[in-house]
């Protein structure tokens, strides 16, 4: 019997950036239909029209509801009858209007259990917000959404950091970094290590908060005070292992990440500066510690090429492929941690 493919639900994000140039590129490549079904969140006119702009040759089907979607196709969801205007590399009212609608119907579609995953293309972080949407990112909405706690995960196969505090402004991180918050994401990214990306016993660094580590509070006690308290405490208490904190500033260029299975830093260019510089292209956006799998390109709108042909759709398809791979590896980590109590009682009885 054949095995169902995963359905992926994929927002098209705003309409005036690279969104649905890279999507539409990235199903060019008819083997990926093999490896999943997508559904994207948006109308046909749309989507007629952006091929036709891009000369995309990749053919999709048009359906009303989500049982309709055919394996080895590539859907599109209508989600709305009107035809919004395009204007390529524009932030505009519009914009921000139907990457929400398409957003939250995806959303919904995940909270069903109609889709598998989520694969996001990129939102403008100002035209989308409204009253329904007042969040600085998909991230925050995603955990509102599925009630979870979340993990901003960036994502590739040499390098992997997750972010203590994300889209926040630099002022406010140090008050925002506390021992609580320090636990708690450290806790889910060694979770996420062990279910998500199928490593037993991973190895966490946590970066410094100052420059230094605070040399030994000469500029600033929060690595003393906070950071050093807490990754004792994981490190001892839960059998955690991490390690730091470490000065970021030679943490990357020495290699030393090569040492980990994963990067823990404080605040958001801190991070994603490394990550961008090390793996763009091919990085991807992973949301941990959700109940369900969303993943984006590692890139924004990229208003200034948008419309123009040039968008490459390596870190979408990396993303479609990352989504994937985290389902069937939770899936197969349910699969084999499952009656743990009734696989021991029969290993005592066959001792006996």
């Amino acid at each position: 019997m054949k095995e169902k493919l995963i359905k992926v639900g994929i927002p098209v994000g705003d309409i005036n950036g690279i969104g649905l140039e890279i999507i539409l590129k990235t199903f060019e490549d008819h083997q990926i239909l093999e490896l999943c079904t997508p559904i994207i969140f948006a109308s046909n006119k749309l989507v007629s029209f952006q091929r036709k702009h891009f000369n995309i040759t990749t053919n999709f089907q048009g359906i009303d509801s989500i049982g309709a979607a055919l394996e080895g196709k590539l859907n599109v969801l209508n989600c709305w009858k009107e035809t919004p205007t395009v204007t390529f590399g524009q932030e505009t009212e519009e914009g921000g209007k139907y990457a929400f609608l398409s957003l939250q119907a995806a959303t919904e579609a995940l909270k069903n259990n109609e889709i598998d995953v989520l694969v996001t293309a990129p939102i403008n972080k100002n035209n989308i917000q409204s009253d329904d949407f007042h969040f600085p990112g998909h991230t925050d909405y995603l955990a509102e959404q599925l009630k979870g706690t979340s993990l901003m995960f960036m994502v590739s196969e040499d390098l992997k950091i997750g972010l203590l505090t994300d889209h926040v402004p630099l002022k406010n991180v140090s008050a925002l970094i506390t021992e609580k918050l320090i636990m708690e994401k450290a806790r889910l990214m060694n979770e996420s290590l062990i279910k998500d990306f199928r490593l037993q016993r991973p190895k966490i660094a946590v970066l410094g908060i100052n420059p230094h580590c605070g040399d030994k509070g000469v500029i600033g006690t929060e690595d003393d005070d906070i950071v050093r308290p807490a990754l004792k405490k994981l490190y001892f208490d839960e059998n955690i292992l991490v390690f730091g904190p470490f000065a970021a500033d030679s943490f990357f260029g020495s290699q030393t990440y090569r040492n980990y299975d994963a990067v823990l830093a404080p605040y958001h260019d801190q991070g994603l500066i490394a990550f961008k510089t090390i793996a763009f292209g091919n990085g991807v956006n992973y949301t941990a510690g959700l109940s369900k799998v969303r993943t984006s390109p590692d890139h924004g709108t990229a208003y200034e090429i948008a419309g123009k042909d040039i968008a490459d759709p390596q870190s979408f398809r990396q993303a479609i492929y990352t989504a994937l791979d985290v389902f069937r590896n939770r899936e197969e980590y349910t699969e084999l941690t499952k009656n743990p109590l009734k696989i021991r009682t029969l290993e005592l009885e066959k001792d006996k």
